[in-house]
């Protein structure tokens, strides 16, 4: 009989969606309200303008752009009330997300 190791660990994927939870309801307590947000979607803000982008969740299962959460979580952390900050420049954000589409 074989027995499941079982892990305390939560999956990248759980922590992933965690992040994007806590970040979006940091941006609604601290931020005007957006409703042009659609379902499934989230909203990242990019380089040093901080420009408004508004990406699918589906982006959370490429490598590409976990690296840059990552990144944004290494310079930001994510226990603060800037919204979930991405630190690249707006065209290299805009070249990756334009393949990953």
């Amino acid at each position: 009989m074989a027995f499941k190791k079982s892990s305390s660990k939560p999956s990248q994927t759980t922590v992933l969606k965690q992040i994007v939870k806590r970040c979006s309801s940091l941006g609604k307590k601290h931020e005007q309200q957006y409703d042009d947000v659609p379902k499934g979607h989230f909203v990242v803000y990019v380089g040093i303008n901080r420009t408004r982008y508004i990406v699918p969740i589906s982006f959370l299962s490429h490598p590409e752009f976990r690296r840059l959460l990552q990144q944004a979580e290494e310079e930001f952390g994510f226990d603060h009330d800037m919204g979930l900050t991405i630190p690249c420049e707006e065209q290299v954000f805009e070249s990756l997300t334009s393949m990953l589409r």
